[in-house]
């Protein structure tokens, strides 16, 4: 089969395609010939050799934890009726998901109806269950003004949409005039330009309640200026590279609750994170999400990672064999 694989921590470049043997499934296990994988911002950091939830990668590695496809073959033990079934899955601590021809745990695979891309799921099945994890978070209600940083990215595009649903005035902030025009287009009530320096005053009168927020440093920290006392901040990374300045009197004086909605606190949730991932599917079959997706051949996966870091992309970046 064809690959990704990298034998060393670096940039993009050390992402190679390769041929490789085709994997095998175990008992409990099911191959999946994949139709699209998912990039994580996540994958770029594990590509420098940084820890991530699951520690430092093990090398060599054929990076990628999300995959959508057919299943192919069959692990022993495992029902017949999977054999031929359009599936999506997570796999979690493992990785492999650059490749043609993937692996997972059967109790992993979310089935497909006829009909669904593959991309689109992929973005649900990761993407769209941290989304549902922010949202349980920021409780939002008809009459809050949401303000979502990072609004045109894989996670900021299902926020917004969310917002819009829940009956709130939602601001989507995102970089540069395409990416001000998607965040709009996607229903978004106000979208602005966090590129340009006085964005946060073009909102000072607004009256924000929520903020949902991707980017954190200066930007993370204009938007939890904007929120009114009493508000609430839910934070779900920093792909500035900095966290958002805090200190005691944003919650104390101004009494904003301030939530770091992924890591350690989704992953301790009540039953676990995998119902999220087959909610967050069922909602792009309702037609209730529509996800965005910037798609890249397999090949051009070091051409991927290199547009993510550099904010390039829009919506979930997805490779395709």
């Amino acid at each position: 089969m064809k690959a990704i694989q990298q034998h060393r921590f670096g940039g993009p470049e050390v992402l190679e395609l390769r041929d490789l043997p085709d994997p095998e499934p175990l008992s409990g296990h099911a191959r999946i010939r994949v139709a699209a994988a998912g990039v994580h911002l996540l994958d770029t950091v594990l590509r420098a050799g940084e820890a991530g939830p699951f520690g430092v990668m093990e090398l060599p590695a054929v990076p990628g934890r999300e995959v959508a496809g057919v299943v192919d073959r069959l692990g022993p033990d495992v029902e017949a009726s999977w054999a031929g079934c359009r599936v999506v899955a997570h796999l979690g601590a493992a990785s492999g998901g650059y490749a043609e021809l993937v692996v997972a745990p059967v109790e992993a695979l979310v089935p497909l109806a006829e009909g669904v891309d593959p991309a689109e799921a992929v973005a649900m099945v990761g993407t769209g269950r941290t989304a549902l994890g922010i949202l349980d978070e920021a409780a939002i209600m008809p009459g809050d003004v949401v303000l979502v940083t990072a609004a045109a990215g894989g996670l900021g595009t299902l926020l917004v949409q969310a917002g819009k649903a829940a009956g709130a005035t939602v601001i989507g902030a995102a970089g540069g005039p395409a990416k001000v025009e998607l965040v709009r287009s996607l229903g978004a009530d106000v979208a602005v330009d966090y590129l340009d320096p006085t964005w946060g005053e073009s909102l000072a009168d607004v009256g924000v309640t929520v903020v949902l927020d991707g980017v954190g440093g200066s930007i993370g920290r204009t938007a939890l200026e904007l929120v009114q006392p009493g508000g609430r901040v839910v934070l779900f990374g920093y792909s500035s590279g900095e966290h958002v300045p805090l200190d005691a009197s944003d919650l104390f004086t101004r009494g904003i609750a301030v939530t770091a909605a992924v890591g350690p606190r989704m992953f301790a949730r009540p039953g676990g994170i995998a119902a999220l991932s087959e909610k967050a599917v069922a909602r792009l079959v309702e037609g209730t999400w529509r996800p965005v997706i910037d798609r890249f051949p397999l090949a051009d996966a070091a051409s991927a990672h290199l547009a993510l870091v550099e904010r390039q992309t829009t919506g979930k970046v997805v490779l395709v064999p």
